[in-house]
């Protein structure tokens, strides 16, 4: 999948990615104003603490004045009893205001992911899709945490001890800040280098994250071939290529911080020697060497953590770059300006010359043409890849036709607003999916505002009630995610009775019963009656013995329509329809045999498939 760069192979980001970010920040600006008012405070008393100590022993404790080194000790503690307590509130709104940040980022991925087109979800790896959520935001995390508080608290400090420094001396703080040209230097090696670790470190978490998803999603799949080795080998050298990234971003940071340490550790050894060396003149006192070490001490530490800093940003910039490539990919699929708001349907649907390709190039349907009226029940067969999920596919516009129209009631789909199409269609695949929660809250799914007795009556009408009921706590039981405590019978019938509680006027069936057993089968069959009543229906049948009653079957082979009838007239023909219906029906005999219940036992085969 192919998105828009914001950086290049050299690692350098465009600005408009931070721009992005700060511009996050633009509804709390009044809050981050008063942080920011804290933060001078805090910064101020803190700074005062080492001159007032400097006072204390060049005044005080040299003239022996105990009642006013206990009056500059007083205004001390006070002094660190401010800064402490406006430190703290910072720190606390700052955080306040970065986790809502975060929140509101992560509100507005998941609306976007949600609103792409599935075209786009078919390329990409949903573990990928998964990592710029959760893993990418996650690195923001700590850039808005630290850079909210530590940058303004750093750059004042700065500031501050520098001008306290000159102050007192400015021949010893001139000295002092000589080491500032090496710190430079070691700055932009390690930010050079940098770049491309966190880059790479965050392209290596997002395919561990996708290989993961996908081997979870098929476990048993790779369970039943005995494919645990080839997975664990796979995922063994992604895991490792996540591992070298990282310890060569740790390697980038562990040459830098040391570097800060031993430049501290100089500029400390300056001010000893040169400060002690002038004390000893008589050209300094020790409270102003007290003093100088106080401050450059606390001067670095801003320095290491503006290293520490930039290290989270040049991370935070990789990921926000995944991030921000994700939300420029524009839905596929959206309403067009001035689209309007469908009335309640009829249910008339009519495909005008439609041709259709997933991928430019590979047609899968070919100028069908299709009309289905008012609650008419249309089965689509065909082999498999024939298009028959594509045409279903297209009447609720999940993608759009390449060549011809699709029409809704005389309205074509890409002319009306989306949720008044699909808010008037109902959808049973051959998996639905079920959600983690109750039995009652997965029905409602259908319609939100639905009563309980509106739940329960939907169940009903689909034969649901039948399993739900001899559960320990009947429509409450908890659903375990992806419905694993339930069998898949089971759960296509909580899908039924979802799309009955919805009141769709049209209804799609994709294989809705080409996967559950006979007796299950049996239980929908008998629900399927009283459910399609009405209603403009779409049945994808696997089991052709299902749609015998079908108004109209259509065949579908290499996405053309090649043959049109009820059962009896396509039988009659013998010609592709008739070729699936009696292969399959035979393969059911030979299976129904092997367990002892055919023409063997019961005679029942023989004279139906002489009725065919």
């Amino acid at each position: 999948m192919r998105f828009s760069a914001y950086g290049d192979e050299h690692g350098r980001y465009d600005p408009r990615l931070l721009r992005r970010l700060l511009g996050y920040l633009r509804p709390f600006v009044g809050r981050i104003a008063l942080g920011l008012l804290l933060i001078v405070i805090s910064t101020v008393m803190s700074l005062l603490g080492p001159y007032l100590i400097k006072i204390a022993i060049d005044s005080h404790i040299a003239s022996g004045d105990l009642p006013g080194l206990d009056r500059v000790l007083l205004l001390t503690l006070g002094t660190y009893l401010v800064g402490g307590a406006c430190f703290g509130a910072q720190l606390y709104l700052m955080g306040w205001i970065g986790q809502r940040v975060l929140a509101r980022l992560r509100d507005q991925i998941f609306d976007h992911i949600q609103r792409l087109s599935l075209s786009f979800l078919d390329r990409q790896e949903a573990g990928d899709t998964m990592s710029r959520l959760v893993n990418d935001v996650d690195t923001l995390n700590q850039l808005f945490n630290m850079g909210l508080s530590s940058l303004p608290l750093d750059l004042c400090t700065l500031v501050g001890i520098v001008a306290a420094m000159l102050l007192l001396n400015v021949r010893l703080a001139l000295l002092s800040f000589s080491v500032l040209p090496f710190m430079v230097a070691s700055t932009i090696i390690f930010a050079r280098r940098a770049r491309k670790a966190y880059r790479l470190t965050r392209q290596k978490i997002g395919a561990v994250s996708a290989d993961l998803q996908e081997s979870i999603s098929s476990v048993r799949v790779v369970q039943s071939f005995a494919r645990e080795r080839v997975n664990q080998e796979r995922f063994d050298q992604l895991n490792r290529e996540n591992r070298d990234a990282n310890v060569g971003a740790a390697a980038v940071a562990s040459s830098f911080f040391p570097t800060v340490d031993v430049l501290s550790s100089i500029g400390t050894a300056i001010i000893v020697g040169v400060g002690g060396a002038l004390a000893l003149r008589g050209e300094m006192t020790v409270g102003i060497i007290f003093a100088f070490l106080s401050y450059l001490t606390r001067f670095f530490m801003p320095i290491r953590d503006l290293s520490q800093l930039y290290n989270s940003l040049l991370s935070a910039m990789a990921g926000s770059e995944r991030i921000f490539q994700l939300l420029d990919t524009p839905p596929a699929i959206e309403d067009r300006p001035g689209a309007i708001a469908l009335p309640r349907l009829q249910g008339r649907i009519e495909f005008r010359n439609v041709s259709f390709a997933y991928l430019p190039g590979e047609p899968v349907l070919h100028d069908v043409n299709l009309r289905i009226e008012p609650g008419e029940t249309l089965a689509i067969v065909g082999p498999t890849g024939a298009g028959k999920t594509t045409i279903a596919s297209l009447v609720g516009r999940l993608y759009d036709v390449t060549e011809g129209a699709v029409l809704v009631d005389g309205y074509d789909v890409r002319d009306v607003q989306m949720a008044s199409l699909r808010s008037q269609m109902g959808v049973v695949l051959q998996e639905n999916f079920v959600f983690s929660g109750t039995v009652m809250d997965n029905i409602r799914y259908g319609r939100l505002d639905a009563t309980d007795e509106e739940v329960i009556a939907a169940a009903r009408l689909v034969n649901a009630d039948s399993f739900i009921e001899r559960l320990p706590e009947g429509y409450q039981s908890e659903v375990m995610e992806r419905g694993a405590n339930f069998s898949l019978g089971q759960r296509q019938l909580i899908a039924f009775a979802r799309a009955v509680l919805a009141d769709p006027r049209i209804l799609i069936l994709d294989e809705a019963t080409s996967s559950v057993d006979t007796r299950t089968e049996q239980l929908i069959q008998r629900a399927l009656a009283r459910l399609l009543k009405g209603r403009t229906s779409i049945v994808i049948a696997h089991r052709l013995s299902t749609i015998r009653s079908a108004d109209r079957i259509i065949v579908v082979d290499g996405g053309r329509i090649v043959e049109e009838g009820t059962h009896g007239e396509l039988m009659a023909r013998k010609g592709l329809y008739h070729d699936l219906y009696m292969r399959q029906y035979r393969a059911e005999a030979e299976e129904a045999e092997s367990r002892g219940l055919a023409a063997g036992l019961d005679g029942t085969w023989a004279p139906r498939l002489a009725e065919c």
